[in-house]
């Protein structure tokens, strides 16, 4: 009897990753080259990620560069409608502005929810009307967070943002289930990024995030490829509307 291995390959697909100039976003982008994906990494920054797209290039793998601002929903939506239907999509882009509830502005809000939510559902919206209009099967994965599953201090917002985008993944799930497109959400810790290091500049505060992560140590970005990849492949064709929890153990008490 032979052994039938698990496919974590994604040669000749077309994935789409946004805020890939960067920490996590940049991980995955590289991880899914390295697969043999056609990626296509998408930011604000002009130059940010083309720079990002010619690394990939020169490394021997097929990359492309799109600059663009997932809050201009318009825009987007047109940009997405212009090229070939994608077969996987990271819906990465993300902010946070923490601070106590009380001190928490209009313009925080429309900044965390401009981004981790609205823009994440619009984006969704207009990669998955063109793989839907393609008649083709694929997986979105939504970048969540361990505080879509629990709450902490000064994380009001963007505990809200990650809780919406949790619900957000079930409810599309259910409709697109039927179309071979399935979709899931990451939830990492904390995770050593340039959003999240000067986070770790106060001791106090990092003290308190280890005493909560059961194996000790902060996430690395290279801590987040294995499950992007999983959700990617075939490995996980069964598997939709889930959570996958990479948070050191946090939520297990």
């Amino acid at each position: 009897m032979s052994l039938q291995m698990p496919d974590f390959r994604i040669d000749g697909k077309r994935a789409l990753v946004t805020g890939a100039g960067r920490g996590i976003g940049l991980a995955i982008s590289r991880a899914f080259a390295a697969a043999g994906a056609k990626v296509t990494l998408c930011a604000r920054s002009t130059a940010e990620i083309e720079a990002a797209a010619e690394e990939l290039r020169a490394a021997g793998h097929r990359a492309e560069a799109l600059a663009l601002d997932v809050t201009d929903i318009a825009e987007f939506a047109a940009a997405v409608a212009e090229l070939p239907a994608f077969d996987i999509f990271v819906n990465n882009a993300g902010t946070n502005r923490p601070k106590p509830f009380a001190e928490v502005s209009e313009a925080d809000y429309d900044a965390v929810m401009g981004l981790n939510l609205k823009g994440a559902m619009f984006s969704a919206q207009a990669v998955t009307r063109r793989m839907v209009a393609a008649g083709k099967a694929g997986s979105v994965i939504n970048m969540s967070s361990q505080m879509g599953h629990v709450g902490a201090a000064d994380r009001t917002l963007y505990c809200a943002s990650k809780w919406a985008i949790e619900g957000f993944t079930k409810a599309l799930s259910i409709e697109l289930g039927a179309h071979g497109i399935r979709v899931n959400t990451i939830c990492p810790t904390y995770i050593e990024t340039p959003l999240t290091r000067p986070y770790f500049e106060d001791p106090a505060f990092k003290a308190a995030v280890l005493s909560k992560i059961k194996l000790g140590r902060l996430g690395r970005v290279d801590d987040i490829t294995g499950a992007a990849l999983f959700l990617a492949s075939d490995a996980s064709a069964l598997m939709t509307g889930s959570a996958l929890m990479l948070d050191g153990g946090w939520t297990a008490d």
